[in-house]
């Protein structure tokens, strides 16, 4: 990389949150040029969860331009707890967080975005959580001049996007005649499916979400999917995202009335299903939701040739391992400046004493015994010196 190259680049700070709508077009010329992107990077998403969850004066978006065009996009926030920090706006209904790169300028922006972090950081740790593995901040990781570490995060479930048949065939046979069985039920049932028009999003949502309650009712459910300003998030970023093709939104109709509604969140290198509602009534013809829900992802992403990868998204219920997937482990970065070491120390030990005790609570459930309480895990993994030179 030469004098010149980084010279060519000029670095602000974005705070105002007028400012970061005017980003959108900007935004979406530099999505288009970022290889690792997922849907949860795209303008759309990221403001509307801005408007509906950001803090005022927290907002900290670094912008790396190349002669006045958008290279590099860090999109951060200043939080306090439970120390000084700067961390990925997306907050926990973001499945992927990332920065966001141009192919053609990926080494000089990463180390204008390392550089820049650095200053904007302070007295505060950087805490990048739940970056897809290839992710674009590992460019920034690697540049990192200061003390860094590496976590893993949630682990997501992946099936390629094959057409259905091709699905069922990668199954063991037993298995694989179960789910024949079902894809026949709901074709003798008459279930069907459209795709729902960008101007009819709004509504088609507000189904999908009381869909999604009465499907929950008397069972544990995500309270955030029950609150006002995730619908007014959804409603506000899906209408753009299905428009541009970044969203699909379709709706399931048995005897002529919606009977389920799903979201999913498309983007060159995945398709996510990130939520669905049914009907109660559904389930009580014995239709089964998850093979419905991937019947009709895969005929709409085999048709569209829109991606390769089908996401099954964060967590691990049993019905998504009858599809034999891909566990990808999301990683977590923490970087830090020499003053701010311990701050970098106490995150990564507090990730570790999570982790041990997961797998504690996992081998007492597995064992049959009652969990028991875990004794004090080992002291936190040191940090790492920072790198000879920038690899990316």
């Amino acid at each position: 990389m030469t004098a010149a190259s980084v010279r060519a680049l000029s670095v602000e700070v974005c705070t105002d949150e007028r400012a970061f709508a005017e980003l959108a077009g900007e935004w979406g010329r530099l999505y288009g040029a970022c290889r690792s992107v997922t849907p949860f990077q795209s303008h759309a998403w990221l403001h509307s969860w801005w408007l509906s969850y950001g803090t005022e004066g927290g907002l900290r978006l670094v912008l790396v331009r190349r002669h006045g065009e958008l290279v590099a996009v860090a999109p951060l926030m200043r939080v306090r707890r439970p120390w000084p920090a700067l961390v990925p706006i997306g907050g926990a209904i973001s499945d992927f967080c990332d920065v966001l790169l141009d192919e053609t300028a990926a080494a000089q922006g990463a180390l204008a975005l390392a550089d820049a972090l650095a200053e904007l950081a302070g007295t505060a740790l950087i805490d990048f959580r739940e970056v897809r593995p290839g992710g674009a901040v590992e460019r920034v990781y690697l540049c990192w001049r200061g003390p860094r570490h590496r976590v893993s995060d949630s682990a997501c479930l992946e099936l390629p996007a094959l057409p259905m048949d091709q699905l069922i065939r990668r199954l063991p046979s037993a298995r694989a005649q179960r789910i024949r069985n079902k894809v026949n039920k709901l074709t003798r049932l008459g279930v069907e499916w459209r795709l729902v028009g960008h101007d009819e999003t709004e509504d088609a949502l507000r189904r999908l979400l009381e869909l999604h309650r009465l499907q929950w009712e008397g069972r544990k459910v995500s309270p955030e999917h029950l609150r006002p300003r995730f619908l007014e998030h959804l409603v506000r970023s899906a209408g753009p995202m299905v428009r541009s093709g970044e969203a699909v939104v379709r709706e399931f109709t048995l005897d002529g009335a919606v009977v389920g509604v799903e979201l999913t969140l498309v983007s060159r290198n995945l398709a996510g299903i990130y939520l669905y509602g049914v009907d109660p009534r559904l389930r009580e013809r014995r239709a089964d939701v998850a093979t419905m829900l991937l019947r009709a992802s895969t005929e709409h992403l085999v048709a569209e040739g829109a991606s390769d990868v089908l996401s099954l998204l964060r967590g691990k219920e049993p019905y998504k391992y009858r599809w034999d997937p891909r566990t990808v482990v999301n990683q977590r970065f923490l970087l830090a400046r020499r003053r701010t070491a311990p701050l970098l120390a106490a995150a990564a030990g507090e990730a570790a004493a999570r982790g041990w005790a997961k797998k504690v609570l996992r081998r007492d459930a597995t064992a049959g015994s009652p969990p028991v309480r875990p004794a004090l895990p080992p002291p936190g993994p040191g940090v790492s010196a920072p790198p000879a030179g920038c690899s990316v």
